[in-house]
């Protein structure tokens, strides 16, 4: 539709000039031009010009002109699709994307088949899961632009997305019956397996395979084209042949764990017994595979034989495994999960250890046990290897000194490898002393200053210890030169650094600065779903459809990303204490103290109070003279001093709650959350998630009880839900008898037993704290987490269970010193 205020031609020849500057970056040139159609005074309120003028202003930084000339323009000119597409070509800018949406749906009542527009909108909507909305629009860019390739990509795609799949197919089938595919055309290969991915997902399993039969001499991708007529024919129940297909890719690729887990399937390997023949049959065809031999040791072994048998299995795969070094223990980790297995392992460990200590190789098993010969049999690293994996071993089950033991062996042997600095700094690390952790890093850095991962294991253990300047300095070996380290790692978005950083933080109570460094986390995955924007164009251009598929998908959910929810625990912690524990203001002076300055001192301290605010006033003024998209400075002194902590929280939780809901921290914060602001509905739910996932949770046990305990003036309705939901939690039992029963099923496990006794003294007062702190004394520490044993050490401290006699504290450290004897914290 024509603007309500066409200029003359040569007015309208200078406008076409400044279009294409814009679109050639020539923005000196379209201002140029502009301002020969805004100086005529007929033209000098033309809303098009204005708008275009106001779209270089804003790339050319300067927002608020742009913004004032783009809705002077609007005012001028309401019915001009360029005024309303300019406008919202502003708000995408500032990544105000329903704005923009607005502004484009504005611009299509006046050109209802502008493409320029159709396409701009498309991308913002796609961006925005407007998926709806979309698919509308991709249809009508198809009845615009019939010819283009990338119309029917985009609708069906769309299409796809709203998962109506046969409508999807009916347009990826007609648009191939338009191509002349040529030999070697990666794209129209990409094309072919995204259209059966199409179909396999519309469960069209039987028209999936013959696509993918019909066009084998097209698909360039034989791995993808091998798995996809697995999973077809595994779907369909023909298992002879999909088992061909997943050996032909098991001879691909001996190491996919993937592959193997089809082949059980489709073996109908059910049994342990089946599934150990399988993998022997699978050894004894790949000789060098590892994955079938590790794939083994994960099963289910009941009964005595089978056990016996995994015994020599691991025996088998640790004996070879030791003529490769370290690397043997990161295969076998897994394993600890099971108690019995762990036992076995620490069986045979020690037999190897012994097997050295008599003069034998224990990778020569042959070798007879009456043998006596010493170093010529033995090879000078296989006792070195022994010492390394007995280090990891005693570590991982907790016991920090046999640990400290063997790697000191090891260290004696050979005191030049770097690995065996590394395994010492993680022993210190588990076992609780962070200070010698970091100091034992350093010296495995020092040892190869050029290795990068040793520099970021360095840091980070730095980071732990809370030395965040030496952390710093270390990692800014690596970093920019002329760049700070913690600004250039922010900018790579580093984000186990920021992490680190903001846990170091939180530890020394600097919860502004940590807030900051949490608060950037969630910036980079904004970032991160922002970067997204470019691909939507790009993807359909070069085909990679699948790929395109997966990364909408990966976004959808990215929040749900460990780091991410790492960060929001630690906010959402961080502003629950703010509001438990404000952080008083110290900028200044009260007017008490004021009050005890001479004239003197206070007109000096009125004069720096000057300086400062004027100081203050032009940082502002330059700060609002910079860009305006830059991100806004973070201040830790006014994150810390935050009006509303709770609202604050109340933002971090709703992301865990859409993309971490599997955690049971997300629910726990959730429910400390709505105790303070007294929801009893909404922690009564967080409470039964909780209880989805963990029954036994010692914190959950709390919960409950404070939650039963405390009486909420509500409805009768509201109460009486509360009260059979309740009574659900407790196992139909009351507040005093479910505690009890608590107690009695998990009186062996060192963090329940803390969390009972402080609900019986504390919340149901229904134990005196002397008893309480003789059960304490009373548990057994060994095997028990170092982090209870803190919370321990630090509930007796501050007399939650009565006062502590300096006899009762001293042999409770002493016991606590026998369970963890590296640990610093019972010093």
């Amino acid at each position: 539709m024509p603007s309500s205020n066409p200029l003359p031609p040569k007015e309208a020849a200078l406008f076409k000039r400044i279009l294409k500057c814009y679109e050639h970056k020539q923005y000196k040139n379209g201002l140029k031009f502009a301002k020969q159609i805004l100086s005529n005074p007929k033209y000098a309120e033309h809303g098009e010009t204005l708008a275009m003028k106001g779209l270089i202003l804003n790339c050319l930084a300067k927002k608020d002109e742009a913004y004032d000339n783009v809705k002077r323009g609007l005012r001028n000119d309401l019915k001009s699709h360029v005024c309303w597409h300019v406008y919202g070509l502003l708000q995408r800018s500032d990544r105000k994307y329903d704005e923009a949406i607005k502004c484009y749906r504005n611009a299509l009542k006046w050109d209802k088949e502008n493409l320029q527009i159709l396409r701009d909108l498309s991308l913002l909507q796609v961006q925005m899961r407007d998926l709806e909305g979309y698919k509308e629009t991709r249809h009508q860019l198809l009845l615009l632009r019939p010819a283009q390739r990338v119309s029917w990509i985009g609708f069906a795609m769309a299409l796809h997305l709203v998962n109506e799949f046969d409508m999807a197919i009916t347009v990826l089938e007609e648009y191939r019956k338009t191509q002349q595919p040529r030999s070697f055309d990666y794209e129209h290969s990409e094309f072919l397996l995204y259209e059966n991915q199409v179909m396999r997902e519309a469960g069209l399993l039987e028209k999936a395979l013959d696509h993918l039969h019909q066009n084998q001499d097209y698909i360039l991708d034989v791995l993808v084209f091998q798995e996809s007529k697995a999973d077809i024919l595994m779907r369909l129940g023909r298992w002879e042949e999909a088992k061909q297909v997943v050996e032909s890719l098991i001879e691909r690729n001996t190491e996919n764990w993937e592959y193997l887990r089809l082949l059980q399937r489709c073996s109908a390997a059910e049994s342990t017994e089946s599934r150990l023949r399988l993998f022997d049959q699978l050894c004894q065809r790949f000789q060098r595979a590892q994955a079938p031999r590790r794939m083994a040791l994960y099963l289910e072994y009941d009964t005595a034989d089978l056990r016996q048998r995994f015994r020599d299995t691991l025996n088998a795969y640790l004996r070879a495994g030791l003529s490769r070094g370290p690397p043997l223990f990161a295969s076998i980790k897994s394993l600890y999960s099971d108690a019995w297995k762990v036992a076995v392992i620490e069986e045979l460990l020690v037999s190897y250890l012994d097997e050295v200590n008599a003069g034998r190789d224990p990778t020569c098993p042959s070798a007879p046990a009456e043998s006596t010969e010493s170093d010529d049999s033995l090879l000078p690293c296989t006792a070195l290897w022994v010492n390394i994996i007995l280090a990891q071993h005693w570590s991982a089950v907790g016991r920090s000194a046999d640990a400290m033991r063997h790697v000191d062996a090891a260290i004696e042997h050979t005191p030049t490898m770097v690995e065996l600095y590394v395994l010492k700094a993680k022993i210190y690390k588990r076992g609780g002393d962070p200070a010698k952790a970091a100091q034992w890093m350093e010296e495995a850095q020092s040892m190869d200053t050029a290795d990068r991962f040793l520099n970021s294991k360095c840091t980070k253990y730095l980071l732990r210890c809370d030395r965040v300047e030496d952390a710093c300095s270390m990692a800014s070996k690596f970093t920019r030169e002329g760049v700070g380290a913690m600004e250039n790692l922010n900018e790579m978005q580093c984000l186990w650094f920021l992490s680190e950083c903001a846990r170091a933080f939180q530890r020394q109570r600097r919860f502004g600065d940590a807030l900051k460094k949490c608060i950037e986390i969630d910036r980079h995955f904004s970032e991160m779903v922002e970067d997204q924007f470019d691909f939507h164009t790009y993807c359909t251009r070069k085909m990679t459809l699948r790929s395109y598929m997966h990364m909408l998908r990966f976004e959808d959910g990215i929040r749900g990303h460990r780091f991410f929810v790492d960060a929001a625990v630690m906010a959402m912690n961080i502003y629950l204490e703010l509001h438990d524990h404000p952080v008083a203001d110290q900028d200044g002076l009260h007017d008490d103290q004021q009050d005890n300055l001479s004239a003197a001192e206070l007109k000096k301290l009125k004069s720096k109070q000057r300086k400062a605010a004027r100081r203050a006033q032009q940082q502002e003024e330059q700060r609002r003279d910079t860009e305006q998209s830059r991100p806004e400075e973070l201040d830790p002194a006014t994150l810390e001093r935050v009006e509303r902590p709770l609202d604050e929280a109340a933002r971090w939780l709703q992301p865990l709650q859409d993309r971490a809901a599997s955690s049971v921290d997300t629910h726990l914060l959730a429910f400390e959350l709505h105790w303070r602001r007294g929801k009893p509905l909404l922690m009564l739910q967080a409470a039964k998630r909780v209880h989805a996932i963990d029954p036994q949770h010692p914190r959950l046990h709390e919960h409950v009880v404070r939650l039963a305990s405390r009486t909420f003036h509500v409805a009768d309705a509201v109460a009486t839900v509360l009260k059979q939901e309740l009574h659900r939690l407790m196992g139909g039992h009351d507040v005093v008898d479910f505690d009890r029963r608590f107690l009695e099923d998990n009186r062996h496990s060192l963090p329940h037993l803390l969390e009972a006794m402080h609900v019986s003294v504390v919340h149901l007062k229904t134990t005196p704290p002397e008893t309480a702190a003789d059960a304490l004394y009373a548990a057994k520490l060994m095997g028990q987490p170092l982090h209870a044993g803190i919370q321990m050490m630090d509930a007796l401290h501050k007399g939650t269970f009565g006062v502590c006699t300096t006899q009762q504290m001293d042999t409770l450290r002493q016991q606590c010193r026998l369970a963890w004897p590296l640990a610093t914290a019972f010093e």
